[in-house]
């Protein structure tokens, strides 16, 4: 059994596709020092190789990463990467890659290290008047074809709306002229069931990431950090306890290494950035050789070991 700790990269902020440098240099480094997303001073995450049991990457562009792959590959610790492609209008999405190419890179993994890499995210869903359900459910099928057998999960979630998710929403269909809605836990319901089908189709399970009321056979609940999956590419047992990141979330227990409001991608329904002006501001400012991600937003030298 290996011991260590899962390490995230990051649900904070796209760390496979704008800051491949930095995690390198960290990985080398043996440690990263992140800014606590509550305040309080930052602290030091280890990196190096008796530490780390496993990675978990979320991305929504890997091309840049390939390197930092090789790196962690080379050195023989397992990895699982979050890949999110939702193919949705410029207006909700408007510095993401084409879904095409996104699906090519997400074979391009499964081809390389097999189909228990890499889990494709349908998330979040947003209903708006550019992407009602019947849009979701033609462009999830669409999406699934593509992606068939090059994954055996899909992960799917309802967006959250922050006040500051909101702000952003309301701003960006002002731009784009479009409406925006959260439906009510029924038409939720309604719609993952009719997804869940369509994946089980191309043989995918659907899972719900930390939304347990919506969830019906066929689909499970999420566990997108999952010592199990990483236990299967790395052909050993590795532990960790069930430690969810917040309410209704089934993930393994783990460290996150990004930063918040640093990721560019400029998606209206991010709930990970507040101003998307001072997210491209950060990432422009970074500083690859810097021991945080975000100095910027106050990550000096650590205090404290995690």
């Amino acid at each position: 059994m290996v011991s260590g700790m899962i390490v995230s990269a990051s649900y904070r902020t796209d760390i496979p596709a704008f800051y491949g440098a930095w995690f390198l240099a960290r990985l080398a480094a043996g440690y990263a020092a992140v800014a606590s997303p509550y305040g309080g001073p930052p602290y030091r995450v280890a990196l190096d190789a008796a530490s780390v049991s496993g990675f978990a990457f979320w991305t929504r562009n890997i091309a840049p990463f390939r390197p930092a792959l090789d790196a962690v590959k080379a050195r023989g610790t397992p990895f699982t990467v979050q890949f999110t492609i939702t193919g949705y209008p410029h207006a909700l999405e408007r510095a993401v890659i084409a879904p095409d190419a996104a699906a090519t890179q997400l074979r391009a993994l499964a081809d390389e290290h097999g189909p228990r890499i890499a889990v494709w995210r349908y998330d979040p869903i947003l209903l708006t008047s550019l992407t009602p359900p019947a849009w979701q459910r033609a462009n999830f099928a669409r999406l699934a074809a593509s992606l068939a057998g090059a994954t055996d999960e899909v992960t799917v979630s309802f967006a959250q709306i922050y006040r500051k998710t909101r702000r952003n929403l309301d701003a960006a269909a002002r731009a784009g002229n479009f409406a925006w809605h959260d439906p009510d836990p029924a038409e939720k319901r309604a719609l993952v069931a009719g997804l869940a089908e369509i994946a089980d189709s191309h043989r995918m399970r659907l899972t719900v990431c930390a939304q347990p009321d919506l969830i019906a056979p066929p689909a499970a609940a999420a566990s997108c950090i999952d010592a199990t999956r990483l236990s299967d590419v790395a052909g050993r047992p590795i532990a960790a306890r069930r430690k969810g990141n917040r309410p209704g979330c089934d993930c393994s227990e783990s460290r996150d290494i990004g930063a918040y409001d640093t990721c560019p991608h400029g998606c209206a329904y991010c709930y990970a950035v507040s101003s998307h002006t001072g997210a491209r501001r950060r990432h422009r400012d970074h500083d690859p050789a810097a021991e945080g991600l975000a100095p910027a937003l106050g990550v000096k030298t650590p205090t404290a070991t995690a």
